[in-house]
């Protein structure tokens, strides 16, 4: 019987025609099956599915299948192929299979195969099969697995197998979140999330759309593209699903969103949000949805909804939902919900100047006072935690509205009387931040200030004391550097009644930081004898000397330069004291590294404005001769008019260039400081580039000096009283040069005159010593091991002249309590480099110069705070070479921080035996020769 007999009698039997039995058919196809022609075989492959149609006998059909599952193992991938039809056709009759673990085996193991196809097409295949494998690990393993591939092909396989997997939770579980990462291009990320759509659809189970949800947020995040749809679908969700968990989850997925892409928010999606929060009557997802519209209100977001553009009426602000919603929860008695409420109306007045935003504010500061006087007399966390967010509000409220200043800070210090100690230390820090933006209204606060001092503290509890240093902190904010001697007094008298060491300690630090140097340095000098390490005596001893050193630069005034180079001196003198205990003060633990680099900066620059007073001055004392114009004349130079002080001020001038590159360094190995901290360091280079700029414009080269790039300095948003002053001095200096440039030609006493009232406004400004110089609050470091190794430190790594040496370099990153607090490693830069240090004897070879020395980069992005690399380096020079290996870190931003650490080690490159044995050979055979040839030709002597 051929098998055009079995696709004969397989098809509907007509009137007078023998039926055969199952047996003989099945027989039939798989000589189909075993035959050596393709076509045969797949002929009979795709009569399968008529064979169960016609025979649904498990028994048959188990036997139909295994032989089919032979063909799939065997075959090549048109077999597979139609195999995978039959079993998509025939997927009523799998559960009819008795051996399903023989056959899922012979299936299975295509799936080491080296062909992409042929596991794509056994991913098909076990998906099709999900019905009677739902519990599979390894099936499960190999789709997870596949969704990582390079093959699209691949991919899309595993995608479909992950959609028809869903029968079992277990799989949902692992396989759909590996959905989120499928953006590698788009059409990639259109096809997962069409498979998503489908799954949220055809599968309503709670867990279900909760994992299906989340992952479709994910991936829209990733893409970019889809983020609108899904808004809409999120929303949806949150309208109109009646459940709980459902709806939690959309606000959080929808609070990830607005800080993925705030800009992608229109004014249909938070009036939709606002409606469902209106709607309600849970106080947790209330909760939830203000905290999405919180992070919504401090972004673009909120514009786009107040003005939606052409085409859309906008409606006054305080008819909007939005406001609605939040002037209701800002009296509401969930204290969360009143902080969000608070939040977003402070963000609204903030970011909409519409015409009727007076009524606006007053309903924002009353809801945010009534917020602060209901919290201010409540200790508990939640409370204080609401506190510090309206505390927050009312600060950038008063930042963009500076008239309501003056009616919140009398506010808060009426409230001060009244309020917990805990409380009023976070009231102080808002008066010390609305100072500092507002520096007219500290005056008018002080006395207020003090009489609270005098009476703050009657106990020695912690939270006493911490406000203690807090008030203390607000008074050097409101005097503006200088105290007077009742504001001493007050507060020294309570510090000798209930302060302890640390809290002096403290206070002194602050007022070290607002550039309050006198008073810090008599409270330094008061700690020296109370601490029981030598370490901290040294410590406690060079912060008393570098105050004093600043100090002595308090009292300049504009014009007296002799009084300058006096003060100066002084100032230096301290500063020598400081940093010799400062060394003393350092240990192998905290070897103070960021403090004696910036107070050996602070010398140098000084030393630096002292030269350049006296290079000014010599303009008297040496002046230009009178044959100076026919030199300048003769040899071109018009710097030679000047005589002996224009060579002067150029040395000052690469001095100061040379002082901002020194600077520049130490910002970028600050990785671990605060953002204040890398901000003074930066204005400390700015001063430095400022002044030789002014040698430059004034003296050196006037006609093509540029003021262009200095004239924005006037625009840029001040963070402390500090940097506000530096700036107002910087824009002085450049208004006085530029205007006597263009009038006089250098050089005159109009000049030095000016050079010179540019470095007493530079030093009449208090130093502020930031937090950074006393307290580290983030800590990284970066531990390198090198191999091969050497046995001891001085001992070289022994390596062949023709051979490459592979240097392995581990690392692990170290952090301290508080990890990426201000930054975070994105990834570390290995940077290593040779250098010939002596050469040995040998051939000597034309080398290219390129192997003369090795210089190759490579950046790892560390797993679990380790990573590890390899770099191949050559040693074709003879002789002893010594390696640097060089760490530095890339932050998230791509900023590239110079940390180290640095490590060398020595490698000696000896000369390959055989090519020596080789040489020694040559030799022997030229000596020979030379011999032979002076036997043959024997020199006569006459």
């Amino acid at each position: 019987m051929s098998l055009s007999t079995a696709r004969s009698f397989l098809s509907e039997a007509g009137y007078g025609e023998q039926e055969l039995d199952a047996n003989s058919a099945l027989m039939e196809l798989d000589k189909g099956l075993r035959s050596g022609k393709l076509g045969e075989q797949c002929e009979a492959v795709v009569l399968f599915p008529k064979l169960f149609q016609k025979y649904p006998f498990p028994i048959l059909i188990n036997s139909a299948f295994l032989k089919l599952a032979d063909i799939f193992r065997l075959g090549n991938n048109f077999l597979r192929l139609c195999v995978l039809k039959v079993t998509q056709q025939s997927e009523k009759h799998l559960e009819k299979i008795l051996n399903v673990d023989e056959f899922v085996k012979r299936v299975f193991s295509v799936i080491h195969s080296n062909d992409p196809v042929a596991r794509a097409i056994t991913l098909r295949m076990l998906g099709s099969l999900a019905t009677i494998i739902p519990e599979r690990k390894n099936a499960h393993h190999s789709v997870h697995q596949s969704l990582d591939s390079h093959d699209n092909v691949e991919v899309e396989a595993a995608i479909f197998a992950s959609a028809f997997s869903m029968w079992s939770m277990l799989s949902a579980q692992i396989l759909i979140p590996m959905l989120q990462h499928m953006h590698h291009n788009a059409s990639l990320a259109s096809s997962s999330r069409e498979l998503l759509q489908q799954l949220v659809t055809s599968y309503p189970s709670t867990p279900m759309v909760i994992v299906t949800l989340h992952t479709f947020t994910q991936l829209a995040a990733s893409s970019l593209i889809d983020i609108p749809k899904q808004l809409q679908l999120l929303l949806q969700y949150l309208k109109e699903d009646p459940r709980k968990a459902v709806k939690r989850l959309a606000i959080q997925d929808l609070k990830l969103l607005a800080k993925k892409a705030p800009h992608l928010w229109n004014r249909d999606n938070t009036q939709t949000l606002c409606e469902c929060a209106l709607s309600s009557p849970y106080n947790s997802l209330k909760l939830g949805m203000l905290s999405v519209l919180s992070t919504l209100s401090g972004t673009i977001a909120i514009k786009q909804y107040f003005n939606p553009g052409t085409g859309g009426a906008s409606a006054p602000p305080r008819l909007t939902d939005l406001v609605k919603l939040v002037q209701e929860c800002c009296y509401h008695s969930n204290l969360a919900v009143a902080a969000h409420g608070v939040t977003v109306l402070a963000n609204i007045a903030i970011s909409c100047p519409e015409k009727d935003m007076m009524q606006l504010e007053q309903d924002t500061v009353m809801g945010l006072e009534s917020l602060l006087v209901l919290c201010s007399q409540d200790d508990s966390p939640r409370a204080q935690a609401t506190l510090k967010t309206a505390l927050t509000s009312l600060v950038q409220l008063l930042k963009s509205r500076p008239h309501l200043s003056q009616s919140a800070v009398e506010f808060l210090l009426c409230q001060l009387h009244l309020a917990r100690d805990p409380s009023r230390v976070l009231m102080c820090h808002a008066l010390a931040a609305i100072a500092t933006q507002l520096p007219v209204l500290g005056e008018g606060m002080l006395g207020d200030l003090v009489d609270l001092y005098r009476v703050a503290s009657h106990s020695s509890t912690d939270k006493q004391q911490e406000l203690l240093v807090s008030l203390a902190t607000v008074v050097f904010v409101a005097s503006q550097s200088s105290l007077s001697a009742e504001v001493k007094t007050v507060i020294k008298q309570q510090l000798e009644n209930v302060a302890n060491g640390w809290t002096v300690y403290c206070i002194a630090r602050q007022a070290s930081r607002m550039g309050c140097h006198e008073f810090s340095s008599e409270l330094y000098q008061s700690l020296r004898t109370r601490v029981a390490s030598e370490h901290f005596y040294f410590w406690l001893n060079s912060l008393k000397e570098f105050s004093q050193a600043e100090q002595c630069l308090n009292g300049l005034e504009d014009g007296d330069y002799s009084a300058a180079m006096t003060a100066i001196a002084e100032a230096l003198r301290s500063y020598q004291k400081g940093i010799a205990s400062l060394t003393a003060a350092s240990t192998p633990l905290s070897p103070l590294s960021y403090q004696c680099d910036f107070v050996k900066l602070r010398i140098d620059t000084l030393q630096g404005l002292s030269q350049l007073i006296c290079t000014c001055n010599s303009l008297k004392t040496s002046p230009p001769p009178a044959i100076a114009t026919t030199i300048a004349l003769t040899s071109g130079n018009e710097l030679q008019r000047c005589g002996r002080i224009a060579m002067q001020m150029r040395v000052s001038m690469d001095e100061f260039r040379s002082l901002a590159a020194r600077y520049a360094d130490l910002y970028q190995s600050s990785f671990d400081a605060d953002s204040a901290t890398l901000r003074n360091v930066e204005l400390q280079q700015q001063s430095c580039l400022l002044v030789s700029h002014v040698i430059e414009a004034l003296i050196l080269d006037p006609h093509s000096a540029s003021f262009q790039d200095y004239g924005t300095l006037g625009s840029v948003q001040t963070e402390s009283e500090y940097e506000r002053r530096m700036m107002s001095v910087f824009n002085h200096v450049l208004e006085e040069v530029e205007g006597l440039s263009r009038k006089h030609p250098p050089v005159s006493y109009l000049h030095t005159g000016c050079l010179c009232d540019a470095v007493i406004a530079l030093l009449k400004v208090p130093l502020s010593f930031q937090r950074y110089f006393f307290q580290k609050l983030q800590s990284t470091s970066i531990k390198l091991a090198l191999s091969p190794s050497p046995r001891t430190p001085t001992e070289p790594i022994p390596v062949q002249n023709n051979q490459q040496l592979t240097l392995k370099v581990e690392g692990v990153v170290q952090h301290g309590s508080t990890p990426g607090l201000f930054r975070k490693i994105q990834s570390v830069c290995l940077n290593v480099s040779s250098s010939l240090q002596s050469k040995t004897g040998g051939p000597e070879y034309k080398i290219p110069l390129d192997s003369n020395t090795n210089e190759i980069e490579q950046r790892v992005e560390p797993h679990n705070d380790y990573f590890s690399t390899q770099f191949l380096l050559n040693f074709s020079i003879l002789g002893s070479h010594m390696v640097n290996v060089e760490a530095s870190v890339v932050d998230e931003s791509g900023i590239e921080w110079k940390t180290g650490p640095k490590t060398t080690v020595s490698v000696k490159s000896l000369e390959d035996p055989y090519a020596q044995q080789l040489r020694h050979n040559q030799q022997q055979q030229q000596q020979a020769q030379q011999v032979s040839c002076l036997v043959e030709f024997p020199v006569t002597v006459y």
